[in-house]
């Protein structure tokens, strides 16, 4: 069970990145072997399916091509269709680069996590994230620490997956006070961003430098420090590209 550090349990609730996989899901295995990835922007039982509203998106028209031919391929979905127009380019994704289509994608309610989720009071908070196999969720949850372990402890059992709390942070006077959204980075800027978080760069004093995160993620500090300036700049100026 995932341990949490003692802190004052009368909070008004807390914002949660979760790094999740679980059997039988078709996202996890078509990230985990065709190129590019997903966005999930939610998913509706509809006549006892679960049918789900996505964005795939990839580096080329062929990685695309390649990525949606593997979900429509997949003996996990039931049905697949384009739900945008062909390969629009989309600034919302997590790297404004890629190119991009719009789906929705029927398949098996069981095999899906999110209804284990929601019915326990974790709310997406974002996108969910689904790229190399896994699934990144950022979910909000009113709940206290204790009552959030027992829960999460639940999910896994309940569906056999693998649940690993990447970050936890109280939340203040409303879900969206004080918090930074991170849908609008590219997927190495947030990277780069939530292991700064993580490691206490943005605390005085601060607990490790640049050189050391640069050194962790095996990039230059000049490349890791660019990431950073990025990053900072779209979070503090949203209309920033």
């Amino acid at each position: 069970m995932t341990q949490f550090s003692s802190v004052d349990e009368q909070i008004e609730g807390s914002r949660l990145q979760l790094d999740i996989w679980h059997p039988d899901c078709w996202t996890l295995e078509v990230t985990d072997s065709a190129p590019g990835g997903l966005l999930g922007h939610g998913v509706y039982a509809i006549d006892g399916k679960a049918t789900g509203r996505f964005t795939a998106y990839g580096r080329s028209v062929g990685d695309l091509e390649t990525l949606v031919e593997a979900i429509d391929a997949s003996p996990l979905t039931d049905d697949v269709w384009e739900a945008d127009q062909h390969y629009a380019t989309d600034v919302g994704t997590p790297d404004p680069e890629n190119v991009t289509t719009g789906l929705v994608v029927q398949y098996e309610l069981s095999n899906s996590i999110n209804d284990a989720l929601v019915s326990r009071g974790f709310i997406p908070d974002e996108p969910v994230r689904m790229t190399g196999g896994r699934e990144y969720w950022t979910v909000v949850s009113h709940e206290d620490r204790a009552t959030i372990a027992d829960r999460l402890e639940e999910i896994r059992e309940e569906k056999s997956a693998e649940i690993t709390v990447e970050s936890m942070r109280s939340l203040h006077g409303g879900l969206t006070s004080g918090v930074f959204r991170t849908d609008c980075l590219s997927e190495r800027q947030r990277e780069v961003f939530e292991l700064a978080r993580t490691r206490q760069y943005y605390t005085w004093p601060r607990e490790v430098t640049a050189a050391d995160l640069a050194a962790e993620l095996e990039i230059s500090e000049a490349t890791l420090l660019e990431h950073l300036r990025k990053a900072e700049a779209k979070l503090l100026d949203p209309g920033t590209q």
